[in-house]
């Protein structure tokens, strides 16, 4: 009786191999459902990401969740003028894009200054240079922002660009991080202004982009720059963007409502007269002294100045007792060793400081800009 009890009790080992297997399969299908719909979750949010709070996983995210990543390379354009203040702010800018440029996680690909001066300058063993033509005399009326898209229809036209994407950026833009190609596919990834408002501006936008194109929410809250792009996108949209940008500069309620942002709302126009929507990424750039950390961010935008007292309290549109203004180097560049920020001041501020000092310090020839 006890051996007929303890036969009844064993299980096949055929049978537990049969359970083994279908318990895999069963488990393999669920984790597949799972990371299926995720990954769609994924792809809706790149291509519904259109409001100024929402943000996409970041690459590494993607990659867990069995996105298999290709290097993507892209190449860093900007724009520049050969006058001093525009040289400076170049030569910091490409210091950094080297630095960072074989870092982990980085895919930097070439990088291109494209000088509309129409002349070459001394910079041009220094750093990349495509000399193209500025705007005929008169035509910018001042506002020498609008040579920007003329000057990006001329390179895209006649230069060799082997990366796929392009990276938009400008010569004060400092690469933080290093920097992955944000862009999906054929969603570019752009940063969202805060103070470009097409639908609080829907009169004026309506001049530019008409009821039936779709809403005025078509057109995304951004500039040009920071843009990742594809080439073959920014081609159509390069020479739509230099209309646009002398349309509006050409209307006067236009010009007047819009101002110093006017060329960035016109490649916001131009990008939705095409169809292009774009990945809006806060973790693109911050722009001190209004961002208070770096973190994981991948660009630093110094276009406003950071004025402070000594106890460390910001007196924006006030000359502070300690200050860090890119204008107050209009005619040369900033020397060597500047004075760091007083105590409390946030780490943005302290660490754009710490990499202007850095790079003027490696830079050969800083101080008298040759």
């Amino acid at each position: 009786m006890m051996n007929g009890r303890k036969n009844t009790g064993k299980v096949s080992p055929f049978l537990l191999v049969l359970l083994a297997i279908g318990f895999f399969f069963a488990t393999y299908n669920f984790l597949t459902l799972v990371m299926h719909n995720r990954s769609e979750d994924v792809g809706r949010e790149s291509l519904e990401g259109v409001t100024q709070d929402s943000i996409i996983q970041r690459p590494d995210e993607l990659t867990r969740l069995g996105e298999r990543r290709r290097h993507r390379p892209f190449h860093v354009a900007l724009t520049a003028t050969d006058a001093p203040y525009s040289k400076w702010q170049c030569r910091i800018m490409y210091y950094w894009y080297k630095k960072m440029k074989n870092r982990e996680g980085s895919e930097l690909g070439g990088f291109t200054r494209v000088l509309h001066s129409g002349k070459p300058d001394n910079l041009m063993e220094e750093i990349p240079t495509f000399v193209v033509d500025p705007l005929p005399d008169g035509m910018d009326r001042g506002y020498i922002v609008l040579n920007r898209p003329w000057a990006f229809v001329q390179w895209l036209e006649r230069a060799n660009i082997e990366e796929e994407y392009i990276l938009m950026a400008e010569p004060d833009h400092i690469i933080a991080n290093p920097l992955p190609n944000l862009a999906r596919g054929n969603d570019p990834a752009g940063f969202p202004f805060f103070y470009i408002r097409p639908s609080e501006n829907e009169k004026i936008i309506r001049k530019f982009y008409p009821e039936e194109k779709g809403p005025v929410t078509d057109v995304d809250p951004i500039g040009n720059s920071p843009v990742i792009i594809k080439k073959s996108q920014l081609e159509k949209i390069a020479p739509t963007w230099m209309n646009v940008s002398l349309k509006m500069k050409d209307d006067p309620e236009t010009d007047k409502a819009f101002g110093w942002v006017l060329e960035m709302y016109a490649y916001a126009v131009a990008s939705a007269l095409h169809g292009v929507r774009h990945i809006l990424r806060k973790d693109f750039m911050i722009q001190p002294p209004w961002d208070l950390k770096v973190g994981n961010t991948f660009i630093i935008h110094y276009t406003y100045g950071c004025d402070y007292s000594l106890k460390g309290e910001l007196t924006y549109g006030k000359v502070g007792e300690w200050r860090f203004d890119k204008r107050s180097y209009l005619r040369g560049p900033p020397p060597r060793n500047l004075s760091l920020p007083p105590p409390r001041v946030p780490e943005s501020v302290v660490t754009l400081v710490k990499m202007v000092n850095e790079a003027t310090a490696n830079i050969p020839g800083w101080e008298d800009g040759s």
